[in-house]
Parts: C-alpha cells; structure tokens; sequence
C-alpha cells in the first residue's frame, strides 16, 4: 500500500474515533489537497453540510498560495456556518515524508448552543457598571470589521440567542439594535450583518424596509 493511502486509513480512523467519542456537534473532514475543486476525502459527524467530494475551503486555499510548504497549523479559531451557527474551528496541515502538504485534516465544533446557555445565565451573573448601566463601555478593534462583529456581538446578547438560532422577529430585533448603534451607515455594514446573521443581504435590507414602515406607520 502507498504511503499516501496507508496514512489516509489512519487519518480516517482517528478521525471516526473523535466523532464517536463527541457524537453531537463534532466534525472531523480529511482533505485529499492534490485535488482541490473535489477535496473531501471522508467527513466524520455533521457539522457544516458538506459532503465527500466537496471542494477545498477558502482558508485552505489562501494558506496553500500563501504559505506553500510552510503551511502553519491553525487552532481553535473562531468560524460560521452557511446558517450563520458559530464554530470553533482547528486545521491541521499534513506532509508526507519529502515535507509536502498532502492533506488538510479540519475539525468543526458547533458552539451555538452553549453560546446560548451562556447567554441565558448571564442574567443571573451580570452587574451594572460603567456608563449608562452598559456592563462593557469600549472595545478597541483592530478594523471596523472587527467594530461591526462586536457590535453584533452585543446585539445577540441582548435578545438572548445566536442568530442562527432566533425566531425571525429575535433577528428583527437583532437588526434594530445595529441600527440604532449605526451599523448600517458603515459602508458594507450590511453584507457583513448578513453575513453573520447567515442571512442573505436582501433580507437584511427587507428587515430594514419593515422597521422604517412601522416608524411610518407610527406617525400616523
């Protein structure tokens, strides 16, 4: 058996043993990287909706173009789903004996759910300081994409839930409160609401037309 084949089988099987041992919320996926558009090897668990034969992820690819041979390993990092669910996400890079990357061996930990919890007992944990009885006053970000994560962040807080979780009026709220903390006067405000809420960007712009006809309708 070849040496690439052989440390598949090996990979594979560490690989159900993770899943089997974290059955809810777990996902290994084992990348073949000499074929990039049809990657997947074997997925373990269900985490991201992908399936065998799927392509490499962006993140992935950016390392291999970036970094090439020197592809470094990325640990628990911060990820979301297509239905906006928050992971937390570990990559490591596999070289055969020559130092070549062959494969890419990715887990996928859904932590939406105990975000949730967390959220919910944070009324029993949280204290009034600071301004205005707001508990955290500032975060000083690196980019306003990181400005506009934080104040998602605080908004999800507020209703109580992740996004990919909420009721659509939970998520109405959500988009009220960024409103009104002029996320959206931010250029590119929206695409990235939406992209963090898992949402398309046109119903983000609907949620936004249905707030300003409730403000309309109020004046009358």
């Amino acid at each position: 058996m070849e040496e690439k084949e052989h440390l598949f089988r090996i990979l594979i099987q560490i690989a159900e043993a993770f899943t089997a041992m974290f059955p809810k919320n777990f996902e290994v996926v084992l990348h073949d990287l000499s074929e990039p558009q049809q990657s997947i090897r074997h997925i373990s668990g269900n985490v991201t909706g992908r399936k065998v034969g799927g392509p490499v992820t962006d993140l992935v690819l950016k390392a291999l173009h970036k970094e090439g041979r020197g592809c470094r390993d990325r640990h628990n990092y911060k990820t979301t789903s297509r239905d906006g669910r928050t992971l937390k996400s570990t990559t490591l890079f596999i070289r055969d004996r020559a130092g070549e990357v062959m494969a890419a061996f990715c887990i996928n930990f859904d932590t939406t759910d105990y975000c949730n919890a967390v959220h919910a007992l944070e009324l029993f944990t949280s204290t009034v300081s600071g301004f205005n009885g707001q508990e955290k006053v500032e975060t000083f970000s690196g980019s306003i994409t990181e400005t506009i994560e934080t104040l998602f962040q605080q908004a999800e807080a507020k209703v109580g839930k992740q996004s990919a979780t909420m009721s659509m009026e939970e998520r109405i709220e959500t988009v009220r409160e960024l409103e009104a903390n002029g996320v959206f006067k931010i250029k590119g405000g929206i695409d990235q609401v939406a992209l963090l809420m898992g949402v398309s960007k046109y119903t983000v712009y609907n949620y936004l037309k249905r707030m300003q006809a409730e403000k309309d309708m109020e004046r009358f």
